[in-house]
């Protein structure tokens, strides 16, 4: 019996890790994406509101997933982590330009880190205390997109570490 169980383990772990590689896979970035303006600080956002089923339709499932469920990438399996381009990074859901490449670091996360947003008109922060932690979670401000959270232990000259999934992040090169 413990052996069925065994085999039974297995193979549902192994559907469901082929199930998140294909999703990783379907997510790779094109980089010649056109953005949205940027937006000044101080300037109103206009905020983008649609339907679970259009987002459903726009964004894969990897990308709904983090986006709009809140998940994460794993770390080291996105296509951003160790990008090294000179770029503008935008939101995947609206385009909203949000973080810029020369605020760009390795972490060692696995995950795309800024020590800042191109401005705090552009992103939102939610507390979350779930889990038996707190964590402020990113979002953009336009589509409420989730990016994902920040921490306190960047570099100079903000001491902020924006750890976000490439996942939630498009490339537009300069």
């Amino acid at each position: 019996m413990m052996n069925k169980l065994k085999v039974i383990f297995v193979f549902i772990a192994a559907i469901f890790l082929t199930n998140c590689n294909q999703a990783q896979q379907s997510s790779k970035h094109s980089p010649e994406k056109k953005a949205s303006p940027v937006v000044q600080k101080g300037e109103p956002i206009k905020k983008v509101e649609k339907s679970a089923q259009q987002w459903k339709q726009e964004l894969n499932e990897m990308e709904y997933y983090v986006l709009r469920e809140q998940g994460t990438e794993r770390a080291f399996t996105g296509d951003l982590w160790d990008y090294k381009g000179k770029a503008t990074y935008t939101c995947r859901g609206c385009g909203l330009p949000l973080f810029d490449s020369d605020t760009k670091f390795d972490s060692g996360t696995g995950w795309p880190s800024f020590y800042q947003p191109l401005n705090t008109t552009c992103i939102e922060e939610d507390v979350d205390n779930s889990m038996g932690m707190r964590r402020v979670e990113v979002h953009c401000a336009r589509c409420g997109g989730q990016l994902g959270p920040v921490f306190d232990d960047g570099p100079k000259p903000t001491g902020l570490r924006y750890c976000i999934n490439s996942v939630s992040l498009d490339v537009v090169k300069k």
